[in-house]
């Protein structure tokens, strides 16, 4: 299954999931009056909103490359995929603590508990099975890496707010609970309180990690370090090329731009040097499909 295929079903993991949590969460919250579960419900109702902007913005990389955008559309995942993180800071993270600190000032007694506590335990399991599929999915991509360095160099912007997502989400399940239960065992309702306030800072932080790995690709970011190198290996193993001067890539949504600037063997006059580079890069492309645009420039010093 293609890259492009994967991310679509981590979103749709992720969509379903939350969806069920949200009209779960909405209606043990007005039953209850709690707060940290009214909390999870606007949290996971935005959630269900961001995924929408995602399948969005998967869908504008398809637009074809036109005279003003001639290298495509494939940023836009970008652009979406920050927008997203900021929904999750604000109507996700700070109006979590908005209603905790509420209620902190005006604590109100929940009603029964256990309702509340068994829908976030629902949640939690629905939640978990998300994040799972998601991490199926990164799996394929990060390699040997582990999770936090894949997180800082994936150059897949749904898949890192999915996986930032998810997990803030479970997160936030189990600290609801866990204040909850504190509010239950202890009779006193500032726990829940102060379980919504909780949530919300662990909401800003996730929000914050994800914003500033998506701004890097949304400004601009080579391909992935490991393709890159790939990259030049493949090159410097082409009998035509004797040495690769220099390279940039640049990664445009699930595409990637390579320009290459290499001295290259002597191949007996003009004709025969275009067809050497047009060997290298049907080469280049042939062990690269994610890369579609290729520009090679024979040279003698850079």
């Amino acid at each position: 299954m293609s890259g492009k295929a994967d991310s679509l079903r981590s979103v749709l993991y992720a969509l379903g999931a939350n969806l069920a949590i949200a009209l779960a969460k909405s209606a043990g919250a007005l039953y209850t009056g709690s707060s940290a579960m009214l909390a999870e419900a606007i949290h996971s109702f935005a959630d269900c909103g961001n995924q929408g902007l995602l399948l969005w913005g998967m869908r504008s990389v398809r637009r074809p490359p036109t005279d003003e955008h001639p290298l495509g559309y494939g940023k836009a995942i970008y652009f979406w995929s920050f927008i997203v993180a900021l929904m999750l800071f604000s109507m996700g993270g700070l109006f979590s603590i908005y209603e905790g600190l509420h209620k902190l000032a005006s604590p109100e007694p929940l009603k029964q508990a256990w309702v509340a506590l068994s829908i976030l335990g629902f949640g939690i399991v629905a939640e978990a099975l998300s994040l799972w599929g998601a991490l199926r999915e990164i799996d394929k991509e990060r390699g040997a890496n582990g999770y936090w360095r894949w997180f800082r160099q994936s150059r897949t912007s749904e898949l890192v707010v999915i996986f930032g997502e998810d997990l803030a989400a479970l997160g936030g399940l189990v600290l609801a609970f866990g204040f909850i239960l504190a509010a239950l065992a202890t009779g006193n309702p500032m726990w829940d309180a102060l379980g919504s306030v909780a949530i919300g800072t662990l909401l800003v932080l996730v929000a914050v990690l994800v914003g500033r790995e998506v701004a890097s690709m949304l400004v601009g970011q080579s391909a992935d370090p490991q393709v890159v190198q790939a990259m030049r290996e493949h090159l410097a193993q082409q009998p035509e090329v004797q040495r690769v001067l220099n390279m940039i890539t640049q990664q445009l949504g699930p595409d990637v731009m390579v320009a290459v600037k290499a001295v290259m063997r002597p191949q007996g006059g003009e004709r025969a040097m275009i067809d050497a580079v047009n060997r290298v890069e049907r080469s280049l492309r042939e062990a690269f499909p994610q890369l579609r645009w290729c520009f090679f420039e024979a040279d003698h010093s850079d």
